[in-house]
């Protein structure tokens, strides 16, 4: 049998050695990606020892984008996207200009071309998709207000790097680079057809291609995607759902670059989002997290492969100007466009935050720009080494973010100064935190914690309900109970909540792992506060018990427990 097998062994020890770096700093008190970019540096062609396959990985890496701009589409509708369109469009061109500006100062102090600086201003531009939504996620921040902004800024600036991308090749001569000629591509026939300037022929053609692709998503793809994955989970197979929704988007994805020029990105984005319409959405959502996550590890292992150490010693000062313009030029132009546009202080920090990193838009283009002979190698190895600094720092900024605009412990009110929120605002960025004391903290509103709640208030007891999903919290708020729409791990939700001063928290969520992190927060805020929790196997109840957890009850169990003692007072006993 033969052992040649690269897609296994890039998979293999890109994923194992990502493991144990990640683990091992994250033991540092360091964000786990530290460790996924050095296992890609460790297994790079610029490091001695083992050298992964990084055309396999780049595109192992391109499948954790699809899936997470899918997630991202799931949770979004033309509306949200339509909503933030005001601020997106003016804010993402405007930042790009600035950015591109800014790096066209820095090449020409270097000594290269107009067309090298412009390339390189616009590589510089760009978010990572795969960063800028993780950080979101993490923290529950898609649905908000800020998110909206976020992700169609992100949206914007992804076709624009589309459009940049099929301009480049008709005018690398123009740029300095390869002949137009040499450059056309595969379009060149059809360019050529127009009988018009090659540039405007590219546009027009770009414009028609993406124009079919929208109209074709929104009008057949909204009626056709929910009606497969309905008619798939009707059969009843899991694993045909699951098949289904993979199929969808990956097929829309690939689909939408082959035939339509978009990126696989967007075309994922629209898939998600032409499906979140349907009542499968959520569903189809946990069923692609698993995979999202590990190819997600996959991209960051990919950017560590490309770094190479060199660029620290042969052009520091350019390395550190390339790393200001990413972390602080792009960061205080968005954070000004998003202040002019009226939007609250935290929307613009968040904002700005997310923007402080390049990724995978930025290494398409500076490679295209390299192999066209339009910009030095040189620019390659400072972007790609200020992608993976940013990429470093950008954790650190979302830390002090979170401390800055977290509420004050005595006051509930926000560190940073004081203002009205957004009239779109979801109410959990508006909310203060609760001025309970003495009361239970109820996590999740499902089935169990809707039960449970009930049972609370019939009882007077004081109380108020976290939940993920801000709609089903809408019937409490109605009624006067305290909701916050989040996820337990978020930090300046659980200083809403002051665990500190409740007497029991109820954990009626079924992930135990973020259980356990609830868990962890409260017995450290408050030692005697009474913790009662879910679990779904023993394994589970032995973890949340460790944690601190004083009754932790599987469900399986309890309705054992009560057929049998329904068994033993019924008419026949046992």
């Amino acid at each position: 049998m033969p052992h040649d097998t690269p897609l296994i062994s890039t998979i293999a020890i890109g994923l194992g050695l990502a493991f144990a770096l990640g683990l091992a700093v994250q033991r540092l008190k360091l964000p786990p990606i530290v460790g996924y970019l050095a296992a890609g540096v460790v297994v790079g062609p610029f490091t001695p020892g083992y050298v992964a396959d990084q055309k396999l990985a780049v595109e192992l890496a391109e499948i954790g984008v699809i899936l997470l701009m899918f997630g991202v589409g799931l949770h979004f509708s033309l509306k949200d996207l339509l909503s933030v369109r005001a601020i997106a469009i003016p804010g993402a061109i405007g930042q790009i200009a600035v950015a591109s500006l800014l790096g066209m100062g820095l090449a020409f102090w270097l000594g290269w071309s107009w067309g090298a600086g412009l390339l390189f201003g616009l590589s510089l531009s760009v978010a990572s998709t795969v960063v800028l939504l993780r950080a979101l996620q993490e923290r529950r921040q898609i649905e908000t207000e800020r998110g909206r902004v976020a992700v169609g800024w992100l949206i914007v600036e992804d076709l624009v790097m589309v459009l940049t991308l099929v301009l480049i090749p008709p005018l690398s001569g123009l740029l300095g680079g390869a002949s137009p000629e040499a450059a056309a591509g595969a379009d060149a026939g059809l360019v050529a057809a127009f009988g018009v300037g090659t540039v405007w022929a590219t546009l027009l053609l770009t414009a028609v291609k993406v124009g079919l692709f929208v109209a074709l998503m929104l009008v057949v793809g909204r009626k056709v995607i929910p009606w497969i994955l309905h008619y798939v989970a009707h059969t009843g197979s899991r694993e045909l759902f699951r098949l289904a929704v993979l199929a969808i988007a990956l097929g829309v994805a690939y689909g939408s670059a082959n035939l339509f020029g978009v990126s696989f990105a967007l075309g994922a984005f629209f898939a998600g989002m032409v499906l979140a319409e349907s009542q499968l959405s959520h569903q189809a959502a946990r069923e692609t997290l698993p995979l999202r996550d590990a190819f997600a590890v996959l991209f960051f292992v990919s950017v560590g492969m490309l770094f190479n150490p060199a660029i620290l010693t042969t052009h520091p000062a350019a390395l550190a100007a390339t790393v200001l313009i990413i972390v602080l030029g792009k960061s205080l132009a968005a954070w000004l466009i998003v202040r002019a546009f009226g939007h609250p202080h935290a929307t613009a920090l968040t904002i700005a935050a997310s923007l402080a990193q390049i990724g995978e838009f930025s290494f398409i283009l500076i490679v295209l720009a390299v192999n066209l002979e339009i910009v030095p190698e040189a620019a390659r190895d400072l972007v790609v080494a200020g992608s993976i600094l940013s990429i470093l720092i950008n954790p650190l900024l979302f830390f002090a973010l979170d401390r800055l605009t977290a509420p004050d412990a005595a006051g509930g009110r926000p560190k940073a100064p004081a203002e009205a929120p957004a009239a779109t605002a979801p109410a959990v960025e508006a909310e203060p935190a609760t001025a309970l004391s003495g009361h239970a903290v109820l996590v999740g509103y499902g089935r169990v914690g809707s039960e449970i709640a009930a049972e609370l208030a019939a009882a007077g007891v004081p109380f108020l309900v976290v939940d993920e999903e801000p709609l089903r919290l809408e019937p409490l708020k109605a009624r006067g109970i305290e909701a916050y729409a989040g996820a337990c791990g978020e930090t300046a939700l659980l200083e809403r909540l002051n665990l500190a001063g409740a007497r029991t928290l109820v954990s009626a969520i079924p992930d135990a792992f973020e259980a356990g992190h609830l868990v962890e927060a409260a017995k450290a805020a408050n030692p005697a506060v009474t913790v009662i929790a879910r679990a779904h196997s023993t394994e589970a109840a032995d973890y949340l018990a460790k944690l601190g957890s004083d009754t932790v009850l599987i469900g399986e169990q309890e309705l054992a427990r009560s057929m049998i003692r329904a068994l033993k007072a019924g008419p026949a006993g046992l």
